[in-house]
Parts: C-alpha cells; sequence; structure tokens
C-alpha cells in the first residue's frame, strides 16, 4: 500500500514541491484499501497521522459512525467548549475575469455586473450590523484590475470600525499585497483550493488567472509569509473524489502549521450548490460522507476551525454543528447589496439554510450551544 508522502521536512518550493511529489491515482486506490482493524486503530490514537486520517476518510470507517461522531464531538467539546461563532458573508463584486464552469460569476455568465462603492458598502455593513453579527466575511469574484488590492484598499477602512473580526475570500495575491491588508485591517484570509488534482483543476478552471494552479497552490505560503492572524483552507466537494481530495487538504494544513506556526488555520468543505448557470456534480458526496469527513478532520486536527455555511440545510446544519463545527454562517446573501437592496439575480449560488441569525442562535441555544457574535475586543489589543 502507498499511503500520502510525508515531505514535510522539507521547505524548498513551499508546498507545491512537496504537492508535486503526490501521485493522485496511488492516493486514491489506497484510500478504499483499509481494514476495519485500521479504522478502530485510528479510532483509539490520541495523535493521528495521515496515514491514520486516511483510514477514517475510507469506506471501512463508515460503520464506525456513531464512534467517530462521538469521539469528534468530544474533542470540539475540549477545545471550543459550546461555543459557536456566528458570521456573515459581504460580497463586494461579482465582476469575474475567470471560467469556471461551477460558479455563477464566471466570465461567460449572462448576469448583471456590479461592484459596490465605499458608500454601498457602508450601507451592508450597517445591514448586518444591525441583524447582530459582529463577524463578517468580505467576498469577491477575482478581477484583479477592476476588484483588486487598491479596491480592498478603499474600502476596508469603511468595513473596519463596524466589526470585531474581518475576513477576506478574494483572489490570491502577492505576499506584499497580504501584509498591505494585514496592515488595513484584516484578520483573515480565506483560499480554498477547489481541488487538488491538477487535471480535473484544468478541467474546471478554463480561464483566467484562476486557471493557473501553481500561483493558487501557492497563495497560503503567501499569506503565511505576510502574518496574516488566520488561513482558512477548503475544496469544493463535487468536482472530484472527496477522500483523495481531503487527505492532500490535509497534508496542506500540516505543511502550513509547520512552517507558519504563528497563524491559526481554519477549514471549510462546502459542497457544490446550483448556480445561474448550473453545477453538474460529477462527484456526489452524501450527508453520511460529509459527516464523517468533517468528523475525521476534527480527530486529525483537534484546534483546526472548522466551518459550516448556508449552502447546507438548517437540517443538516442542526444536526453536524454539535459535533464539530466551530463557526457557522448565518443571513447569507450571496450578491453584491443582498442586505441593503432589493434583491437581485446576481448570486453566487443558491443557499439553502434562509433562517435569520437570530433563529440561527436560539437554535443553538436549543441544542445547548453558545452563540459568540464576536471573536475578540479591538480595544484589548492582538499582534
Amino acid at each position: 500500500m502507498i499511503a500520502v508522502a510525508d515531505t514535510t521536512s522539507s521547505c524548498d518550493g513551499g508546498f507545491i514541491a512537496q504537492w508535486q511529489h503526490q501521485n493522485w491515482q496511488q492516493l486514491q486506490l489506497y484510500s478504499r484499501s483499509f481494514s476495519a482493524i485500521q479504522v478502530q486503530h485510528a479510532l483509539q490514537k490520541q495523535q493521528l497521522n495521515l496515514s491514520d486520517l486516511q483510514a477514517l476518510l475510507s469506506p471501512a470507517a463508515a460503520p464506525f459512525l456513531p464512534q467517530l461522531a462521538n469521539k469528534a464531538q468530544h474533542l470540539t467539546r475540549q477545545r471550543f467548549g459550546r461555543t459557536v461563532q456566528l458570521f456573515a458573508p459581504l460580497y463586494l463584486s461579482n465582476l469575474c475575469a475567470n471560467e469556471c464552469t461551477y460558479c455563477g460569476f464566471s466570465l461567460s455568465q449572462k448576469v448583471k455586473r456590479r461592484t459596490l462603492t465605499t458608500t454601498e458598502v457602508e450601507q451592508e455593513c450597517l445591514a448586518i450590523k444591525a441583524m447582530g453579527i459582529d463577524q463578517v466575511l468580505l467576498v469577491s469574484g477575482e478581477h484583479e484590475r477592476k476588484v483588486g488590492i487598491d479596491y480592498f484598499c478603499q474600502i476596508l477602512p469603511v468595513v473596519r470600525p463596524h466589526f470585531s473580526q474581518v475576513q477576506l475570500e478574494v483572489q490570491p495575491l502577492s505576499t506584499e499585497d497580504y501584509r498591505r491588508l494585514k496592515q488595513a485591517g484584516v484578520d483573515a484570509v480565506m483560499l480554498y483550493q477547489e481541488t487538488y488534482n491538477q487535471l480535473a483543476y484544468q478541467q474546471y478552471h478554463l480561464k483566467g488567472k484562476k486557471s493557473d494552479i501553481h500561483w493558487r497552490l501557492d497563495a497560503p505560503d503567501r499569506v503565511g509569509r505576510a502574518g496574516i492572524d488566520k488561513i482558512g483552507l477548503g475544496i469544493l466537494l463535487g468536482l472530484t473524489d472527496w477522500r483523495t481530495d481531503a487527505i492532500l487538504l490535509a497534508h496542506h494544513i500540516r505543511y502550513l502549521q509547520k512552517h507558519y506556526w504563528q497563524s491559526r488555520f481554519s477549514l471549510s468543505v462546502p459542497r457544490i450548490r446550483p448556480c445561474s448557470g448550473g453545477a453538474t456534480v460529477a462527484n456526489p458526496i452524501s450527508d453520511k460522507e460529509l459527516i464523517q469527513l468533517i468528523c475525521a478532520f476534527r480527530l486529525f486536527a483537534p484546534e483546526l476551525e472548522i466551518s459550516l455555511s448556508t449552502r447546507e440545510s438548517a437540517q443538516f446544519r442542526q444536526h453536524v454543528v454539535p459535533l464539530a463545527i466551530s463557526s457557522i454562517s448565518a443571513g447569507s446573501k450571496t450578491q453584491p447589496g443582498g442586505y441593503s437592496v432589493e434583491p437581485e439575480n446576481l448570486e453566487q449560488f443558491s443557499i439553502d439554510d434562509h433562517r435569520s441569525p437570530q433563529q440561527v442562535a436560539e437554535a443553538l441555544l436549543q441544542q445547548g450551544l453558545q452563540p459568540v457574535w464576536k471573536d475578540w475586543e479591538p480595544f484589548l489589543g492582538r499582534a
């Protein structure tokens, strides 16, 4: 059997050099070769290595899902208590210079394009604050010329005074640009690889800078070198084999934790949702498999912040959040201006949990969990 190659001791060439040592086909076969005894052994360990994670992600682990979930819940309570942080995405623009087959913002999509002005950003901030939200995720399409570093630095002084934490999910940038964002008040950068399968990546990302897989793979290294407080990683489930993508994602997280230990790390594992151009799910992942994936990562990295968005239904989130989730979005709008103006058909994708933040918070309280609206107090300072 061939496990994921452990190359974390080498930093030459960043993570790309380590990723190039991996063989997708061999990893895919290996992930299906585990026995029930190996799964039980992994469940009994206090600290998991990459091979243990592969065992917990394998088909052989499916019958052990109750045990896996129970241990994940115990570790989550141990590390995060009963708290669950609430945040909302603020979509700045749906302009995009990329062609991605699964996204409603893609260049070829015949949709109205809009980029918020500073005044409109202020209105969105006020509307989000009125919902009780104090942590925001700034999101945009990837258009470097019109929605790039200069635009972000222009709107951040408008956003920053309203929220205790500001996160950013935009196109990959240079190390120097990430340093500018840190100085402007960005606490976290979310940058999802979508898939680590190079062939599949090229099939789904047809045009634009996003088609350069190496530029994207190297981006978390650049975020780490810039000293950003939190780095968020993830894969888009449905593009290819989720087990193989997950183990390479875990390898990426381990590498980053070793080299940028000053930063915190978070994980997001969204499933493809319908969008304006339609999205074919070539490799679907079931609800039980997604629970298996989330809980396995909790055992693999108990300190990892794991997020679950409104892409998932209210019923599914109610079931999964108590097991392993540390943060969730609430009241989400996935279009520019979605909170403060009449809705237009500008969504990046459709959401599946339409509850208000207050309804989400009340549901958490009924489960014995504590909704947290604020990450930290700015006046106390943070390096």
